[in-house]
């Protein structure tokens, strides 16, 4: 067995056994950047992509993409609506770091997707080709700007080709033979200054919230978007100048660009002609005067990178797939979703965190739990080298019902195929779901559902290595994300954190037999009428008030608290 079984299961019971180091206490006033820094590195301002209106969320989640093309506006107006700062948004809620956020050096900017802690860990790296509207090379997108600076000219995709390899489980990788690919990184510090060992486990969903945005992103436009999670990532490290033990490479997506040779001039895997012979030599910045390493991160960064050129064969996940839903039981079935017509654009703009705002006295429709439902398993079902669209899902679905209209309060699971819920506990589970939650950011009776994944993780992990971890936290990071916009769009609020104890809801749903382990709690329902809420919009919009219906959610902010919420 692996590293990562040992991590999976610190994880797992971290609400009664402290990971070490338990006497770490992060220096806010030593906080690193929320991005990475170039100092010198020329920028080149990128396009918001103000483009007609994409189509809905629910192409988003449940179209599959087509042959379209990328183009710089396409790209700029991705990363604009995905990592891009689109606004400043201050209310009155119950997170613990709302003293300090009327304080412009403390003030978090909303962004599209979702991160835990509010972080955004996430580095995204652009290596363009001769085919690409700049200079070949590699860029480094700075969402503060809404720019790329150049940290390399030459073209070198051919490396990031050689580093990708061979076929992914349904044949070649999309797209592989391209010359321009977005390479998603890590900077350690950025996430382990506060949540320290814990770090590696909210990285890694950072990642998989992060692609299924853009996964959205590009299927509402006909574009197709295929990340592969297993390469040579020494390799892609060297390349961009990571320092070994400070960053890593977690994902490469590749792009069909517009006006590309439909065949390369060279062949895929070898450098391209006048290749660049070393990799970035620019450093980052760092603000932090102490930069603490954690054994742990570095343990489980060295394990899951062991073997990461091995992708796994197909069908290899078959054998640690979710349990099928009983048959039988006492049913409730689910009616059809709400309709979510927000654009994408328009519900990656309202998506926020509703942070201790959820009332009990409105409960949900049922349709709009449907509708969080089905986005959840559009999202867990995040495609990659590894997974592909037909494989059988990784992800259950565990509902604790407090207030939806014609549903009786309980616990119950997810049967997708049969658009039902499964009763297993019947009775209120508000009490044990705020006793077994140790934030105070969130009633969690108040919300009117609870949405819990389960994966066999253990399981993935006897099957494809130490490196499935991140395959799992990925899927779990893309649900996360998934319900975010779907319960934007459909006019509900959503809340998802990681502070409650996994033990304890195990033990609950009695996944002891599956060895599934429950890793996040996402709520929705609806929120206290008039808010006091303040939003200002950094960039234009199609439509500048993006919320769906009267009763929905004010779009206020995408602050996250310091305890572990995403």
């Amino acid at each position: 067995m692996g590293y990562a079984h040992d991590y999976a299961t610190a994880v797992m019971r971290r609400g009664r056994v402290a990971m070490e180091p338990v006497d770490f206490v992060p220096d806010w006033d030593d906080r690193p950047r929320k991005e990475k820094f170039y100092p010198g590195a020329e920028r080149f301002p990128l396009p918001d992509g103000d483009f007609p209106e994409d189509a809905s969320v629910e192409r988003g989640l449940s179209g599959t993409g087509g042959d379209a093309e990328f183009s710089l506006p396409l790209l700029g107006g991705m990363l604009r609506d995905s990592y891009g700062l689109v606004g400043r948004r201050l209310a009155v809620q119950a997170n613990t770091d709302l003293g300090s956020l009327p304080l412009y050096t403390h003030a978090n900017w909303s962004r599209g997707t979702a991160s835990g802690g509010g972080l955004y860990p996430v580095g995204v790296h652009w290596v363009s080709g001769p085919s690409g509207p700049l200079t070949p090379g590699v860029y480094h997108y700075s969402p503060a700007h809404h720019a790329m600076q150049r940290l390399l000219s030459g073209d070198v995709t051919g490396e990031v080709r050689a580093a990708l390899g061979g076929a992914g489980p349904d044949g070649e990788l999309p797209d592989g033979n391209t010359d321009q690919f977005l390479v998603l990184g890590i900077r350690f510090w950025q996430n382990a200054f506060k949540y320290n060992s814990f770090s590696y486990h909210a990285v890694t969903m950072d990642i998989g919230a992060l692609l299924q945005t853009w996964r959205m992103w590009a299927r509402s436009r006909g574009l197709r978007m295929e990340p592969a999670l297993w390469f040579d990532e020494e390799r892609l490290g060297r390349l961009l100048g990571f320092p070994a033990g400070e960053e890593g490479v977690f994902a490469v997506v590749p792009l069909r660009w517009e006006g590309a040779p439909a065949e390369r001039a060279h062949p895929a895997g070898a450098p391209g002609e006048g290749a660049y012979g070393g990799g970035v030599q620019r450093r980052t910045e760092e603000r932090s005067r102490q930069v603490i390493s954690f054994d742990t991160v570095l343990r489980m960064h060295d394990a899951t990178t062991r073997a990461a050129r091995e992708r796994p064969a197909p069908g290899a996940l078959d054998a640690a797939a979710a349990p099928p839903v009983p048959a039988g039981g006492e049913r409730r079935p689910l009616p059809p979703a709400a309709p979510m017509t927000l654009s994408v654009r328009r519900a990656l703009r309202a998506r926020r965190s509703s942070f201790g705002r959820f009332t009990g006295q409105r409960p949900l429709a049922a349709a709009q739990l449907a509708a969080a439902l089905r986005a959840a398993v559009a999202g867990a079902g995040l495609t990659s080298d590894a997974v592909g669209p037909g494989s059988a899902p990784l992800t259950s679905l565990y509902v604790f019902v407090n207030h939806v209209e014609g549903i009786d309060p309980g616990i119950y699971v997810h049967d997708a195929a049969a658009g039902e819920l499964r009763l297993l506990t019947a009775g209120p589970p508000g009490s044990f779901l705020q006793a077994n939650y140790f934030l105070a950011n969130y009633n969690l009776e108040h919300a009117a559902a609870v949405i819990v994944p389960a994966v066999r993780t253990h399981a993935v992990l006897d099957a494809v290595g130490d490196r499935g971890y991140r395959l799992v936290s990925a899927a779990i990071g893309a649900a996360a994300q998934a319900v975010y916009t779907a319960t934007a769009a459909a006019g509900a609020a959503c809340g998802v954190a990681l502070g409650f104890d996994s033990v304890s809801f195990a033990e609950e749903l009695g996944l002891a037999a599956t060895g599934e382990l429950p890793l996040l709690l996402m709520m929705i329902g609806n929120e206290r009428e008039r808010p006091a809420d303040f939003r200002y919009d950094l960039v234009s919009s199609t439509n500048p008030d993006p919320r769906p219906a009267p009763r929905s959610p004010s779009p206020d902010p995408d602050v996250r608290s310091r305890q572990g919420t995403r």
